[in-house]
């Protein structure tokens, strides 16, 4: 992904305060400027863009006329989950069909489609495809709160979590970062120390 960010030099911005169909119509009026694409669609009223710098630039410009609330540059290497990452997504797909993935025993959301997988091969396919396609993560919250899921965010921070209250305020959630998320969230799930069961 840094070798194809060298290779075609692009960007991404945050847009914040406008419909998700009024930055995909931003993406076309600014596509005489280059490549810009909707890349993240994480909540209804923010929706990160991802392409060449100009056309970046120029769909930014845009939105701030069209009157979203912010439309911010984001520090990143390269343009991802847009065509710039072609290169990256070959090299990807290459390795995929070398590792020897299995069907996966229970169902996969795949964040590139919001529908789920299980089949190996479609797994491979939905993983390559994430690289050059949209990140659905609202699609894929709203599959998994209709399915009753309980969501638990694992690493530093509750970025994830903050995304998911914006989605459903009411959805079950928990963030493990140290020993004490961990037995906090343990105790939420009504896992006992010591105990797998649930687990």
């Amino acid at each position: 992904m840094s070798r194809a960010g060298h290779e075609r030099p692009g960007t991404m911005a945050a847009i914040l305060g406008m419909s998700a169909e009024q930055v995909e119509t931003v993406c076309r009026d600014a596509a005489a400027a280059g490549v810009v694409v909707p890349a993240n669609y994480n909540a209804s009223g923010q929706v990160v863009i991802s392409g060449e710098i100009p056309a970046v630039e120029k769909a930014c410009a845009l939105a701030s006329e069209r009157g979203a609330r912010r439309a911010i540059r984001l520090e990143v290497s390269g343009a991802f989950h847009s065509p710039l990452m072609g290169s990256a997504a070959r090299e990807l797909e290459a390795a995929l069909e070398a590792a020897p993935l299995r069907d996966a025993e229970c169902p996969i959301i795949a964040n590139v489609s919001a529908e789920p997988v299980a089949r190996a091969a479609e797994i491979r396919a939905s993983l390559a495809a994430q690289l050059l396609g949209a990140v659905r993560w609202e699609a894929t919250m709203r599959r998994l709160i209709g399915e009753d899921a309980t969501f638990v965010e694992l690493g530093s921070g509750t970025v994830l979590r903050g995304l998911l209250r914006s989605t459903d305020k009411q959805a079950r959630s928990f963030n493990i970062e140290d020993p004490e998320s961990l037995q906090a969230t343990l105790s939420g799930l009504g896992v006992t120390a010591g105990s797998t069961e649930g687990a």
